[in-house]
């Protein structure tokens, strides 16, 4: 790589990452996810084709988490291959496509929104409770598909419309306070959660 070319290409690595102020910073003293944005930074200095990433964002705050994407739809639309490992669910949401592995098997592969379509046959309930551990259990005796959501409960039904006054029965049944019972769109999660059960 010529001195000139070097020399930009250092530049940008230092602006795509934001710590152009921090040039002179000793890379160990520098917060997670300066240094992730700068590891980033490092492994497409010379412009490859292609790029791998581990975990790029585990153990960041949401923030940089947000950035790293950007940073990547960045190299992506410059015309550069990126593989991606992630755990968190919502992230493979980016990807233009995806493969969902369990048991060091692949269970489902293609674009988010078709996954969604052919391996979600049933809807979603978002149940919003004041005792979420009180409710999954209730719900869960009560023979219904929930999961923990954030901090929500999510339950998988057959039909949705008919559900819902079930599900507000049962937990009016054990004195557990309902604040909310909607219809969601289904996440990954969701389709990863439906996905394992019949694996």
């Amino acid at each position: 790589m010529a001195d000139d070319k070097r020399k930009e290409r250092k530049e940008w690595v230092l602006d795509m990452a934001g710590i152009g102020e921090k040039r002179k910073s000793i890379t160990r003293t520098m917060a997670s996810g300066f240094k992730q944005r700068l590891a980033l930074g490092c492994a497409v200095i010379h412009e490859p084709p292609i790029i791998f990433l581990d975990e790029p964002t585990s153990g960041v705050d949401p923030i940089s988490r947000r950035r790293f994407w950007n940073l990547i739809y960045e190299m992506s639309s410059r015309g550069t291959t990126v593989f991606v490992t992630t755990h968190y669910l919502d992230e493979a949401e980016y990807c233009d496509r995806l493969a969902l592995i369990y048991r060091g098997r692949i269970i489902a592969e293609g674009r988010p929104d078709v996954m969604k379509k052919e391996h979600m046959h049933k809807e979603i309930l978002e149940v919003a409770v004041v005792d979420i551990v009180a409710g999954l259990d209730v719900l869960g005796r009560e023979g219904f598909d929930v999961a923990l959501f954030g901090n929500v409960i999510h339950a998988t039904v057959d039909k949705g419309e008919s559900a819902i006054p079930a599900i507000r029965s049962a937990l009016a049944g054990a004195n557990i306070p309902v604040a909310n019972v909607t219809m969601v769109r289904p996440s990954l999660e969701d389709v990863f959660v439906s996905l394992i059960e019949v694996s």
